[in-house]
């Protein structure tokens, strides 16, 4: 019986084994895409007792069909090994070093990420293509030029978790769009790679995405405006997965080695962790943003942080802490919107809040800061 879920798991482990036999990372990839199409047409009447196996025969000779076919790769016949036989495989999982290869840092992030949807996700070209809006051409060289850069590259070189997370987590702030959920597959392939590889941070990663997903529900209402966390309806939301979360991350943090993804994590398990918006302990977040201040001294961090603070110590508070960022920072108008506001300044607010509006990079933020604006012009009018 056909199983797309199945499926998509095997796409690395299969993909990796044609890399080590010798098949370059573009032409690999074309013959396992080749074997994925064969497989939907024929397992539905015929399952293989062993997929992985038949993966990898199929695999296998979709590349030297086109290897046959094409001049240029004749010479690398001479060093392929002969066919494998159908039954066993290797048990060695290939999936770690793929994530390494598909986020090489010789790769911009737009073009690791699709590379990364499309050799470990499994996703088509345009299932990527429609998930971040742009034309399926557009994708398709975007990715065969990733394949051609990290085409060369051993895998067997060390790679980089750090990269390979970064890539995880652009995955999942695109959110949904399309028919592909990039942030529920942005989980699943993390989870994938918790299975190969032992590190907190990946741990903290995994934790960071469930918290934060556990909230999807309540984050937007019907007709797309966005809801704030202060004002969502906590009983929606998913507390299988923030219990999850919880046990994720307070693993990773039983090690001793904190990174910036398990110091994410705390903070969005505080806020999942308070039962109404007032009783969230914002003097701990705090706390833990200094935490990720001495891992990661990014302005974004110290926005959020004086943000907390305003919260923790009052609006006045926050606003000093504000008041040493660099303005032009993203989100710095609304956040300074939000403490005049708090702070009871509301024709300051109110026209803060429009100018953040007119800064918005999304319609829905957007549309959210507009009437905030709005909502403060009705009230000063009154």
């Amino acid at each position: 019986m056909y199983d797309a879920a199945l499926l998509r798991s095997l796409v690395p482990s299969v993909l990796g084994v044609l890399v080590r036999r010798g098949a370059d990372f573009a032409a690999a990839e074309d013959a396992v895409q080749d074997a994925l199409v064969e497989a939907v047409r024929v397992w539905p009447d015929d399952p293989p007792r062993e997929p992985k196996g038949w993966l990898i025969t199929v695999a296998w000779r979709k590349f030297l069909d086109a290897a046959r076919a094409d001049a240029a790769r004749r010479r690398r016949e001479d060093t392929v090994e002969s066919e494998p036989p159908m039954g066993p495989v290797t048990t060695n999982d290939e999936t770690l070093q793929l994530y390494f290869l598909c986020a090489h840092p010789a790769l911009t992030p737009s073009s690791a990420v699709a590379l990364t949807l499309r050799a470990v996700g499994g996703l088509t070209t345009r299932q990527i293509a429609e998930a971040y809006l742009v034309p399926e051409a557009t994708m398709a060289q975007r990715i065969s030029r990733a394949k051609r850069t990290v085409s060369g590259v051993r895998l067997d070189q060390p790679g980089d978790v750090a990269t390979v997370l970064r890539v995880l987590y652009l995955v999942f702030n695109e959110g949904y769009s399309g028919d592909v959920d990039l942030a529920a597959e942005a989980i699943r392939l993390t989870r994938q790679l918790a299975a190969v590889i032992d590190h907190p941070e990946v741990a903290g990663l995994l934790a960071l995405m469930l918290l934060h997903h556990a909230r999807r529900a309540a984050r937007i209402t019907a007709d797309g405006s966005l809801v704030l966390l202060a004002d969502q309806d906590r009983t929606r939301w998913d507390t299988t997965a923030i219990a999850e979360g919880v046990a994720i991350l307070q693993a990773a943090l039983s090690r001793d080695r904190l990174g910036e993804y398990q110091a994410q994590a705390a903070i969005a398990a505080l806020h999942a962790d308070a039962p109404t918006a007032a009783e969230t302990d914002w003097v701990q977040i705090v706390e833990w943003y200094d935490e990720l201040l001495n891992l990661n001294n990014s302005p974004v961090v110290r926005l959020n942080r004086a943000v907390a603070v305003g919260e923790a110590d009052g609006p006045q508070a926050g606003l000093a802490a504000l008041n040493t960022l660099d303005p032009g920072l993203p989100r710095h108008t609304a956040a300074s919107a939000y403490l005049h506001e708090r702070a009871g300044d509301l024709p300051t607010a109110a026209r803060l809040y429009a100018e953040a509006a007119r800064k918005a990079g999304n319609l829905a933020e957007r549309d959210h800061l507009t009437r905030q604006a709005a909502k403060l012009n009705a009230r000063l009018r009154t």
